[in-house]
Parts: C-alpha cells; sequence; structure tokens
C-alpha cells in the first residue's frame, strides 16, 4: 500500500509532539516531511530562560535531535520556511524554492511576539524573547552593554529580565499593569513576587506606557520615553509584551482564522485536509499558549490523522504552574473570586508563602499559591472534577497531607490518584505512565523518571510529586536525596556542604576561583549559587576573600529595603531600641522635610521610614546622621529588649544594658540567613524572647539562654541552650553559638533549621561542654566582624561603596 503524505509546518513542540503520538498510533502510514524556519531540531521553548542566564546550553534543551528523524524515516528541512500553500494541487512552496506535496497537512506555525508599534522599535537593539537566536542576541547584549529595559512584566519578561540581570546587566522592568502575572496572579501574590525580584536586583516601573523608544546617531538604542513625558536610559529594550497567533500563511492561502486558525473539536480547519494545532489555533473562540493544552490537542490531531477517528478535543481548564527565577507559583480556576465566593487565605510575607482558595457554595473553583506550590496538582484536580469538599473544609487550606491524616489518605494521597491525573503538565504526563515506567523500566531516580517519561524535564515545579510516585512504587529502593544533599542550582552538582567543605580544604578565596575549581557548568554561575558562595567565601576566610557586592542582594548593595512602590525604606540604628529626643527630633525633621509618607515603629522595637525615594536616601542618611542598613540584610537585624530591672517593678536584671551590648557587641554581623535577637528583664517575657534566633531572659540567678527560635506563620519556639551567671559569659555563649551557625549553616538556613539537621546536642557539645573550643569560635567571629562591619563609615565619602550606590540608583 502506497503510504500517504504529511507534511507539517513547524518544527516546534506541539507539531512535533502531533508526530510522536501519530508514530505510537502507526509508523507506516504517512511519508512525514517537516519544515522549520529555525536551524535547529525540535526543542524546548520552555527552557529558553535558563539557556540565556547560562544555566543549560542550547544543545541541553534539544528534544529531538535530527538522528531522531533520520531513525522515524521523517525528511526534516531546517531553515526553510513555508511561504505558500496551493491547495488546489496540495503543495506548499518555501522561501528557498523547495516544494512538497501533501495528503494531509498540519499547521503548527505557533506564534509570534507582539512588537509595540511605537516609533524606534527596529533600532538596533530592539529585540524579542521568543527563540533561540533572541537568546543569542540577549547573551551577546549582555557581554558588551551595562543597562537592559524589559518591556512586559509577564513571565517571558520576568524571565528575560532575570536572564540578562545573571548576566551582570542592571536592568528595569516596564509594566502597563500594577501587578506582575497578572494574569496568573492575584495582587498579594503579585506583591510578593515583586518583593522577591526587588532583592535579586531588578528594578521595576509598573503603570508605565512606552511611548517612543529613542536611538542614537548610529540608529542603536540609547533610550525609552513613556507617556508621561519621563525618560530611561538603556543600552538594550527587549518586548516581551504578549503574542499573536502566527497565521500569516494561513490567510494568504485562504484559510479561515480569527484570532488563530479556527478549528474543529477534531484540530480540522474549514480546509478537511489540513489540520492545525498549538498556539497558532482558535478552538471555539480560545487561543491557548499553554504547553498542556497544546499537548492535548496533539494527542487528538494524531488521532484523526492516524484515521482511528475517536478523539475528540472540547477544550481545556488549565492551570498555571511556573518557576519564576527560581520561585515557584500557581494559580488554576477563577482565583480571583466575585460577589458570590468566598475566599481563604493564608500569608506569610517573611516565609515568602502566599495562598489563596476561592470557594463557591461547596466547590473549589480558584486557587492562587506563592512559594508554597506542592499541593497544586491536587488542588487543580479539585476544581476540575467539581467535587464537594464540604467535609475536606477544615483541612483545605493545608493541603492534601493534612487530608491524609484525618482518615481519608487512601482517597487523596498520592498513592490514590488515578492514574489519568496529570503530574507533568509543561509535558502532559500523567501518573500511569509515570508509574508505567518506573515498573517496565526498573526505574529508582527522578532523572531516570525525566529521561524515560519528559516528566519534570521542564520547569521542574513537578519533580516533588514524582518523587512521591517513585516512593510509593518502589519504597525504600527509592534514590531520593534528601534536601540537604541536593545540588545547590542547576550550574553544579555539589550541595552546600560539598561547596563549603571545598572552599575550606582548597583555601578557595574568590567566586572565579571556586567556579573554575569546581568546573561549575556556568562560567558566571547564577542568582541562586554566587550569593551562597560569597556568603561561604566571605565567612571562611575572613580578611583574604574579597566580599562581591554584586552577589549580595540588592537590599544589602543598596543598604535600603525596597518597596513593592519602588520607594525604599530607612531603619536608622538605636542599640537596644533606645533613642533620645535628639535622634527622635533629626528623624520627625527628615520625615517633614522629605515628605515620608509613614513613620512606623517596627516589631523590633525601631523607627521605619517608609516611602523614601531612591534619589533622597543620601540626603537622608546624611541628615539623620545616624548608621542605616542593618535591618535589611542576611545578618545581625535587631536585638529586642524589654526596660529591666531599670525602671519595671519585675524586672530581675538589667534587659536594656544586656541588649546593647549584645548589638554593639554583633554589629556588621553576616550570617546565613537573617538573626535576631531579644532580652527579657525576667519570665514575663515581654520582649518575646522565645521566638527568636538567640533569646536571652533574666531570672534572679542570671540568664537563660535560649537558641534556634523563628516568629512568622511556622513559628519556632527556642530550645533552651545554657543557663549563664555573668554579662561577659552571655556574649562569649552568643557569639560562640552564631559562630558555629556560621560556620556550618546553608545559605539561607535560618538557626531552626540549622539546629534540626545538626541537633541541638551537637551545638551544646562545641558551644556550652568545649569551653576552649567556644572560646575559639568567640574569637574567629570577633576577627571576622572587624573586616565584615561598618559599611557606614564609607557610605557618605567618595568610595567604591558610594559610587556603587550612585549606580544603582542612577
Amino acid at each position: 500500500m502506497k503510504k500517504m503524505k504529511l507534511v507539517v509546518v513547524g518544527n516546534g513542540m506541539a507539531g512535533i509532539r502531533t508526530i510522536e503520538e501519530l508514530l505510537k498510533l502507526d509508523r507506516d502510514l504517512y511519508d512525514i516531511t517537516v519544515f522549520g524556519s529555525e536551524p535547529y531540531p525540535n526543542y524546548n521553548r520552555i527552557l529558553l530562560s535558563p539557556v540565556l542566564t547560562g544555566e543549560q546550553t542550547i544543545q541541553d534543551i534539544i528534544l529531538n535531535d535530527t538522528s531522531w528523524y533520520e531513525a522515524n524515516g521523517i525528511t526534516l528541512h531546517l531553515n526553510s520556511t513555508v511561504t505558500q500553500i496551493n491547495r488546489a494541487r496540495k503543495q506548499v512552496l518555501t522561501d528557498d524554492g523547495k516544494t512538497a506535496s501533501y495528503d494531509r497537512l498540519l499547521l503548527a506555525t505557533g506564534s509570534k511576539p507582539f512588537i509595540l508599534p511605537v516609533p524606534g522599535n527596529e533600532l538596533k537593539g530592539v529585540i524579542s524573547f521568543r527563540d533561540i537566536r533572541d537568546v543569542e542576541l540577549m547573551i551577546d547584549a549582555a557581554s558588551r552593554l551595562q543597562h537592559a529595559v524589559v518591556i512586559g512584566g509577564g513571565l517571558l519578561g520576568l524571565e528575560a529580565a532575570n536572564g540578562l540581570a545573571a548576566r551582570g546587566m542592571q536592568v528595569s522592568v516596564v509594566h502597563l499593569g500594577a501587578t506582575l502575572l497578572d494574569r496568573q496572579l492575584d495582587s498579594a501574590a503579585a506583591a510578593l513576587l515583586q518583593t522577591s525580584l526587588r532583592e535579586r536586583g531588578l528594578s521595576f516601573l509598573m503603570e508605565h506606557q512606552t511611548e517612543a523608544i529613542l536611538g542614537d546617531e548610529q540608529g542603536a538604542v540609547c533610550g525609552i520615553r513613556f507617556k508621561d513625558g519621563s525618560e530611561l536610559a538603556t543600552d538594550l529594550v527587549v518586548m516581551a509584551v504578549g503574542i499573536r497567533p502566527h497565521t500569516d500563511l494561513a490567510e494568504a492561502s485562504g484559510i479561515y482564522t480569527h484570532r488563530g486558525v479556527v478549528v474543529n473539536d477534531t484540530l480540522q480547519s474549514y480546509d478537511p485536509s489540513i489540520y492545525a494545532v498549538g498556539e497558532c489555533v482558535s478552538h471555539r473562540g480560545m487561543a491557548y499558549g499553554l504547553v498542556a493544552p497544546l499537548f492535548e490537542q496533539a494527542k487528538v490531531a494524531a488521532n484523526h490523522l492516524a484515521l482511528h477517528g475517536i478523539g475528540r478535543y472540547a477544550g481545556s481548564t488549565t492551570s498555571t504552574k511556573l518557576k519564576v527565577t527560581g520561585i515557584d507559583v500557581f494559580s488554576a480556576g477563577d482565583f480571583v473570586g466575585g460577589s458570590n465566593t468566598e475566599a481563604i487565605t493564608l500569608a506569610d510575607p517573611v516565609g515568602g508563602v502566599y495562598k489563596k482558595l476561592v470557594i463557591q457554595g461547596d466547590k473549589l473553583i480558584g486557587a492562587c499559591l506563592y512559594g508554597d506550590t506542592v499541593d497544586g496538582a491536587w488542588y487543580f484536580r479539585l476544581i476540575r472534577e467539581g467535587k464537594s469538599i464540604a467535609e475536606l473544609r477544615e483541612h483545605l487550606m493545608f493541603g492534601e497531607g493534612a487530608i491524609g491524616d484525618t482518615g481519608h489518605a487512601g482517597e487523596n494521597s498520592v498513592a490514590g490518584m488515578p492514574d489519568t491525573t496529570e503530574i507533568c503538565g509543561c509535558n502532559g504526563v500523567c501518573k500511569g505512565t509515570i508509574v508505567k515506567a518506573i515498573r517496565e523500566q526498573g526505574l529508582f531516580t527522578v532523572d531516570e523518571i525525566k529521561k524515560h517519561t519528559k516528566a519534570a524535564s521542564s520547569c521542574g515545579s513537578c519533580a516533588g510529586l514524582v518523587e512521591q510516585i517513585l516512593i510509593s512504587c518502589v519504597g525504600g529502593a527509592a534514590d531520593i536525596k534528601p534536601k540537604s544533599e541536593k545540588a545547590i542550582c542547576a550550574c553544579v552538582d555539589y550541595t552546600h556542604g560539598e561547596i563549603r567543605k571545598a572552599i575550606r580544604e582548597q583555601h578557595l578565596t574568590s567566586i572565579s576561583q571556586t567556579l573554575r575549581f569546581l568546573e561549575w557548568r556556568t562560567s558566571d554561575g547564577c542568582a541562586t549559587c554566587r550569593p551562597a558562595l560569597n556568603y561561604y567565601l566571605m565567612s571562611t576566610w575572613p580578611g583574604e576573600a574579597k566580599d562581591d557586592s554584586q552577589s549580595r542582594l540588592i537590599n544589602e548593595r543598596a543598604h535600603a529595603n525596597i518597596q513593592k512602590d519602588g520607594t525604599y525604606s530607612v531603619v536608622p540604628r538605636m542599640w537596644g531600641g533606645v533613642t533620645n529626643p535628639s535622634e527622635l527630633r533629626r528623624i520627625a525633621d527628615v520625615a517633614d522635610k522629605y515628605k515620608v509618607p509613614m513613620v512606623k515603629v517596627t516589631g523590633g522595637q525601631r523607627i521605619d521610614l517608609l516611602g523614601i525615594k531612591k534619589e533622597d536616601l543620601p540626603a537622608v542618611w546624611k541628615e539623620l546622621d545616624m548608621p542605616s542598613g542593618h535591618a535589611y540584610g542576611k545578618s545581625l537585624r535587631t536585638v529586642k529588649t524589654c526596660v529591666g530591672k531599670e525602671f519595671c517593678r519585675f524586672g530581675t536584671q538589667d534587659s536594656t544594658g544586656m541588649g546593647i551590648a549584645l548589638e554593639k557587641d554583633l554589629v556588621g554581623m553576616w550570617s546565613p540567613h537573617k538573626v535576631k535577637l531579644a532580652v527579657s528583664g525576667c519570665p514575663r517575657n515581654c520582649a518575646e524572647s522565645g521566638i527568636k534566633d538567640i533569646g536571652i531572659i533574666a531570672v534572679d540567678s542570671g540568664w537563660e539562654l535560649y537558641v534556634g527560635g523563628n516568629g512568622g506563620i511556622k513559628t519556632e519556639v527556642a530550645q533552651f541552650f545554657v543557663k549563664l551567671q555573668t554579662h561577659d559569659e552571655v556574649l562569649e555563649y552568643t557569639g560562640a553559638f552564631l559562630q558555629l551557625y556560621r560556620e556550618e549553616a546553608f545559605y539561607l538556613e535560618r538557626t531552626c533549621h540549622y539546629l534540626a539537621r545538626v541537633g541541638l546536642e551537637h551545638a551544646k557539645a562545641r558551644v556550652v561542654d568545649d569551653a576552649a573550643n567556644r572560646a575559639e569560635l568567640y574569637a574567629r567571629l570577633k576577627f571576622a566582624i572587624s573586616f565584615e562591619q561598618d559599611p557606614w563609615a564609607e557610605r557618605l565619602e567618595a568610595t567604591p561603596a558610594r559610587r556603587e550606590f550612585e549606580t544603582l540608583t542612577a
């Protein structure tokens, strides 16, 4: 029997997934020819962002290399764009003179980036972010240029901004809306995301409309002008304001289009021999830009191309599970809600977790998650299936695990999920496919599952569910590393502990030296690993390792706390929370002069000036004449005190004096995470010492020292460490414990998590039971602080620190 001819226009993820599905159904039905306008075989467009940051290479994201096409008898034409369809002759013609006949034609032309119709949009240095060529242009630009503007606060815009920043550019994101990712997140989650991205060094201009892109005499970008008349200098403009279905070819060929190539439920166009899938399609008035719906379309189209004739695509209920520059976000359904709905919310801004569940009657209709998205798939299943949540409501916010504790684990745990449950939305992989691969292929690791099923191989946000399925299938034989044993980031395979050990044993004193010795995959690291490396080097080799300010979070670099509206917060230092009339007058005068919109007392007993403009910061610091910058970094924050025996009739010791002494003793100390202390003058504990990293409570005979506390929504009560008698003992034991934490904790590991990992008895053995070691720890802390402290002394002078600040605020 002579084979029919199938021509595929488009070599992207949707078109080639259709071919993969077709080959499963019938390998011998068609001679297949594929035309791709790019010079690369089929690649994972979702992973362009890691290529931009340098975490992966182009080769790493190829889904099907040229050998796959050859092995399946597919004729592949790269760098060849179909420009005409002769529907009468059933032929396609290309820009390089090729022709191909078809019995069936599959249009998978995807989408094209929308370029704002403003003056200057064709200048050299104006690019989009859609394919490998765009990434190559951005990588080249980052090697030569300094300033970039990304227009668009959606996913692509944020990924482009993060990638350029990771390559050393100063990046501003311009967004027309009031919140980022406004199609995927509600305002509260978007605010958390924006704050986190600011801490990583990105700047934002929200509710700004671009009027023109400005060029220099050589025709290159030099700036951007907004509708309000303001301008911003830049060397590069990245347009990431949206996509449009690529329907030019279909329209020129007389195929009916309306916001895409119009198709029916079989993915057939108005021409019965022409099918279409992917972002170029309009189905029931909807165009989908997410991968999962496109793969659903591919499966149905393949079914009909294989002449089975039983598949039907009825549209997709979409969820969005993304990893935005390393931050997990998820949304599904109607996560905004309305007058006839109710919302349950959980917010922990300090811990970086936000959850919102929207309920209508007894059904969950929407969910928005930030930071903790592990239960996203479960919430999505409840939304899609429309199940009653009446019996689950009390535990709903706490996720599927909490439901299991109520006696319904068989119904709701991973083990109880039906095989049809979609686990990997990026690649459309269901639980049954993963289970089958594990059992038939004898898989014992998540990496093996990625290789055989593609689950968790794209954004990676479903890796936790894949791990749970693996464990449910093979139990203790699953090769699952605990979090502490996982690589620091995608740039390298070493863990935090292994990297710290290498830095110490090999006497590595710079980031570049460490990257070379440990054979980092990326030449400069990324926004995840560089701050950690910088801390490990500084804490291991004080006085030798040079602080790399560009590897610090933006709050530490700018010595002020960026707020969600782009203004800054300044917290003047007040030792132990004690101030005087002179300081208060200066604070009031500054607040009046610079029209500070809010003056607030913080939880740490300090005064916060909120809403200060960037350009006013140097003058504010100078007129306050009070150090600032301690309340924002991964460092000593504040020591909270009560008044103690000096004024309080219940006080047993001078808690205020002890708090001041501790803060002065530790000032300038950098640490793996923020560190908060409190000193209470009696067991009534008015300073809340029981939930601090270091809590000191006065008793009649001296002081009780507690460690590992943490406030917030996941409160950890501090554990009793030691009872002391003298002022000097408190300083020594506190400093020794903190130095042990500095030397052994992983970057971004709070004291409570450090102690959970190593055990309280380990810390006691090193600090309480070993006097010589305690003295050495305290001495090492004081030596390190002598090199780390007092950036304030340089801040108002013409020093590198000042020049750096001026660059940041330019």
